[in-house]
């Protein structure tokens, strides 16, 4: 549908809640939105875009059609909205990505048991306590219990180096009972480890309570030694936890949440308390935003949705819209009553301000890991008169041995670093000889046909601010014509080297722009063709051994490439299967007496 259709069609909603699904000319669901009025919202998408944030424009540019569903209340489109999302992960809706991944706490099953964190769950007959989604909180919690109850943080084997050398330090401070010196028994360390993931299950104070109770029986039978183990382990559990009041909150749960925004990016911040103690802290950097409350409901909405556990209280930097409707839609997911507090003084506030404080440390680290790169791409952009900063720049090489095995290889530099995850490998497939200029236009061409062609998560679909091509004027010249016949308004640019093979000037169609004295843009293109140039000689060396040993193999009488292809699986290297007998070759599947002896043969020119 154009635009003005779906306007129309938008205009004929009802004014009722109800949660909209825009969708793209493959009918894929892009976009997934709730609304108090469907018509009014869904008909402000199509019109004028003078009030539309980038990402909103570009999200509408994709919409070929759109379906709604009605709903009695806006809550009630909220929590279908909620599960929508989570059911068809739309492109256009991902605030946040739960690509964090699980952590576990890992007891391992031998008979001096290991207490490690992990990432996953194998099948090994350990015993796993989780999963957690933060890493902080993990790592944490095991360095916190090796150290309370003396358990080794070496990589050391035990029964086998029992007893078999000095301890470590650890061991020397006492924050280890050290078994490599036989300093505790196998028994007694088996009681450590049970009593260790007793308390990462049940937390400090229902250990402590546990231990304390422990140490009065102990007492009373004059068993004077094992109390005072017990005395000696709550007194550290207490420690611990004064240090950690440094950071603390009088309450017993408590999430506090943070959005700062800058002209470029904007970083989301959460700080979370349990028993009054800071347990975890994640942060997400993301586009920024537009509208600060309506992006914190969205952005919280998308938190909880990724987590089970929703605090009492939370506490946030700034105005929420909807914020009724959110600790309605909270509520009903904790089964208890959530409350939204705005801190404007005490303890709380300087909670909230410190969550602030890290999300600004995490943009100015962000900013300051990419300045070099952005201060290159703005001189890149007004050394070529580009209309706009080249934040995706392709750069394409071919390579080849006197015209065989013609290859090319694509790198993508992102915001001035190689971005290796949309790095794509081409084989020249229309001809054969040296013709770089005839294996650019192919490798192009086929490139802009993924374009149009691929799904929507093909990072082909990417259509860059910037083309690099390796060469001078002639590669330009011969490239050009195909992209702009394809539909395609981007920039292309060559790049020449000097007759030491160094980077020099950038060709255009017309002339060439020198940028040694451009000492920031220099090294960027310096870099990005050092990079293409490698991507490419190597994928092109690759092809060009297997050519090579295929075609050693393949002369042989009665070998193809299935049979070439068994050897080498079998042998590894043409001069393993050269150096051996007929008897040995014949063990190879597929490989006959009569092949055995022809494969000999002729490496043995008999």
């Amino acid at each position: 549908m154009t635009e003005k259709e779906l306007r129309k069609k938008a205009m004929a909603l009802p004014l009722q809640p109800g949660v909209y699904i825009m969708k793209n000319k493959d009918r894929k669901i892009i976009y997934i939105g709730k609304a108090k009025k469907l018509k009014n919202r869904v008909s402000s998408y199509f019109g004028s875009h003078s009030n539309h944030s980038l990402k909103v424009i570009r999200m509408v540019e994709n919409v070929d059609d759109f379906d709604y569903i009605l709903c009695d209340s806006e809550f009630e489109a909220l929590v279908l909205e909620c599960s929508l999302i989570k059911q068809h992960q739309p492109k256009y809706n991902i605030l946040l990505k739960d690509d964090k991944g699980y952590n576990y706490i890992k007891i391992t099953k031998e008979e001096f048991p290991k207490i490690r964190e992990c990432k996953r769950i194998d099948d090994d007959g350990a015993e796993y306590i989780g999963p957690y989604t933060s890493n902080f909180s993990v790592k944490q919690a095991v360095e916190e219990t090796l150290k309370i109850f003396k358990l080794p943080r070496c990589n050391k084997k035990f029964p086998k180096d029992y007893g078999r050398s000095r301890p470590c330090l650890n061991g020397f401070m006492g924050i280890c009972s050290a078994p490599c010196a036989a300093r505790i028994s196998k028994e007694e360390y088996a009681d450590n480890v049970k009593d260790a993931v007793s308390f990462l299950k049940g937390g400090s104070v229902k250990a402590v309570r546990e231990m304390q109770e422990q140490m009065l029986e102990y007492s009373e039978n004059l068993q004077f030694e094992e109390a005072a183990k017990l005395r000696d382990r709550i007194k550290a559990i207490k420690n611990l936890e004064e240090k950690q009041k440094v950071v603390s909150i009088n309450v017993p749960e408590e999430d506090v949440f943070a959005l700062v925004n800058s002209n470029k990016k904007a970083c989301f911040e959460v700080i979370r308390f349990e028993h009054g103690k800071l347990t975890d802290t994640e942060f997400w950097l993301i586009d920024a935003v537009d509208d600060l409350p309506q992006s914190r409901f969205e952005l919280i909405e998308r938190y909880y949705s990724m987590r089970s556990r929703i605090p009492s209280r939370i506490a946030v930097d700034g105005e929420i819209a909807d914020e009724e409707l959110l600790r309605e839609f909270l509520e009903s997911k904790r089964g208890k009553k959530t409350e939204f507090i705005h801190p404007q003084k005490g303890e709380h506030l300087s909670i909230v301000n410190m969550c602030i404080s890290n999300a600004n440390e995490h943009l100015a680290q962000h900013q300051g890991r990419l300045g070099k790169e952005l201060a290159a791409l703005e001189d890149l952009k007004n050394l070529l008169g580009l209309e706009k900063l080249p934040e995706y720049i392709e750069s394409y090489d071919i390579s080849h041995t006197f015209g065989a095995d013609n290859v090319a290889g694509m790198v993508v530099f992102h915001n001035g670093r190689p971005m290796k995850s949309a790095y794509k490998r081409f084989a020249v497939k229309s001809f054969d000889g040296q013709n770089d200029v005839g294996s650019m236009r192919e490798v192009l061409t086929r490139r802009f046909n993924h374009y149009y062609n691929d799904d929507e998560d093909s990072t082909f679909k990417i259509l860059p601010d910037l083309i690099l091509l390796d060469g001078g004027e002639p590669q330009v010249n011969a490239v050009l014509p195909v992209v702009r016949s394809m539909g395609i308004d981007v920039p292309v640019f060559g790049m020449v080297k000097d007759n030491k093979h160094r980077t020099r000037a950038i060709a255009l169609n017309g002339g060439e722009i020198e940028i040694n004295s451009h000492r920031q843009v220099f090294t960027l293109v310096s870099s990005i063709q050092e990079e293409v140039h490698r991507f490419a000689i190597s994928y092109h060396h690759n092809k060009h051994k297997k050519s090579t040993l295929s075609t050693s193999l393949t002369k042989i009488e009665g070998i193809g490439d299935a049979k070439a292809k068994a050897l080498l699986k079998h042998f590894k290297t043409v001069t393993a299967i050269k150096n051996a007998t007929v008897e040995e070759l014949a063990q190879v599947s597929g490989i006959s007496q009569s092949n055995a002896r022809q494969v000999f043969n002729f490496y043995h020119k008999l």
